[in-house]
């Protein structure tokens, strides 16, 4: 049997085929903003909770930012987001694919400049979390699909078919 550290320092999953499964979650968080209907987008809560597009605006945000952080230090957005004030931001569904398939580029190109030890750094991403990068990019995938779940919901009550989960 191998030793404790040893198996601690193999790796599970490439940075390859991390990106891979996040983007799958993309893809699969993209179709489920192309089932809803525009007004409801804007308007259609349940329960207190936020609106689709101010959930959406979030994980734009977070994940733009997170993988410039990750690659550059520099925990900014682009497009420029203020994910905590998303209201101002996005008036159309169209606006927000365009902005969720720039960031969907903003992957693609700054993921191959996060070195591999990187993953194990300690940093204070978004200026306030402090974790591991590996942990912070496990975080925003989670917080994609917890809020990807709260839009399932949403469009279930509003009668529409969301897609398929587990089709990524």
């Amino acid at each position: 049997m191998e030793n404790q550290s040893s198996i601690a320092t193999t790796p599970v999953i490439s940075a390859d085929a991390l990106l891979k499964h996040w983007q799958g979650h993309r893809g699969l968080s993209r179709r489920t903003i192309e089932a809803f209907p525009e007004e409801e987008l804007f308007k259609f809560s349940i329960g207190g909770m936020r609106t689709y597009d101010q959930l959406l605006s979030e994980m734009i945000g977070l994940a733009s930012a997170g993988v410039n952080g990750f690659a550059t230090d520099k925990w900014v957005t682009t497009p420029l987001l203020d994910h905590f004030n998303p209201s101002e931001h996005y008036t159309s569904k169209q606006q927000i694919l365009e902005a969720w398939d720039e960031v969907t580029e903003q992957l693609d190109t700054l993921w191959p400049q996060i070195v591999p030890e990187r993953f194990e750094e300690r940093v204070l991403a978004f200026g306030q979390f402090e974790n591991t990068v590996i942990d912070t990019i496990l975080y925003l995938i989670d917080n994609e699909i917890h809020h990807r779940g709260q839009g399932y919901v949403y469009l279930r009550a509003l009668g529409v078919e969301p897609p398929p989960f587990w089709d990524r």
